[in-house]
């Protein structure tokens, strides 16, 4: 079974909802979405949730988005950029907004990928218990994964309420060379529930940082090949980072 073509109240669509992306769903391209019927007989769909400042959006987000898409047969993978980083400031930010707008053009074309403004619309610090708490409640059966790097993932025990985050989603971790499963899962061992709700899926290396990349428009060097080209037309044309 299959959802209907209809998004996630926190989402918006051509500026009346909250989420941006190209087309209904991944489904109608033939994706590997994975559906079920959840206890009321409702679509269940494995929905990935990746969120980042995307300061700006780069290959290696948009990579790894669709690995996580392919290897864990999700139906749709949301990016949502923070608001507000809660423990740090987001440096050379250009606005949430802007970085709203730089997913978006990221995404444009792929029926894989959406773009979520729920923590930009709540506003303040954007803890993910509460991003999880806001996507359960509007589609409670739905199958959520939170999809981390392995640093992220490493620190996951000091987070707010990680007990509850791994209630709420099972945590997809991207795994990278150099990187070690068995350190990562007893860093998150004290946390209870761990066990079973961390899972691994194959990043490819991409030496691309969103720090290099404001560094190089800074500095007045192409973007193009770093970035997908809608974004780094944006860059260029709205002198970000300059």
């Amino acid at each position: 079974m299959r959802r209907s073509a209809t998004r996630p109240r926190s989402c918006t669509r051509a500026g009346r909802s909250r989420c941006a992306s190209s087309a209904p769903t991944s489904t109608s391209a033939g994706a590997p979405g994975r559906f079920d019927e959840g206890a009321r007989g409702e679509p269940v769909a494995a929905i990935g949730i990746f969120g980042g400042a995307f300061n700006p959006p780069h290959l290696g987000h948009l990579v790894c988005a669709q690995e996580a898409w392919v290897q864990l047969g999700l139906e749709r993978v949301l990016l949502v950029p923070v608001a507000q980083a809660p423990h740090r400031e987001i440096e050379g930010d250009p606005g949430a907004e802007e970085r709203f707008a730089m997913c978006a053009e990221a995404v444009a074309g792929d029926q894989r990928l959406e773009v979520s403004r729920i923590e930009i619309d709540r506003g303040g610090p954007s803890y993910t218990v509460d991003t999880l708490r806001a996507l359960h409640a509007d589609h409670p059966e739905d199958e959520l994964h939170l999809i981390l790097g392995a640093d992220q993932a490493a620190a996951l025990g000091s987070w707010r309420e990680p007990e509850e985050v791994l209630r709420l989603a099972a945590v997809a971790v991207a795994e990278r060379r150099g990187v070690a499963r068995s350190d990562l899962l007893e860093r998150v061992s004290s946390i209870p529930g761990s066990g079973d709700r961390i899972a691994f899926f194959d990043m490819p290396r991409v030496d691309i940082s969103a720090s290099l990349l404001r560094r190089r428009a800074a500095e007045g060097k192409p973007l193009r090949y770093l970035l997908p080209a809608a974004v780094a037309a944006r860059v260029a044309s709205e002198r970000l980072y300059a």
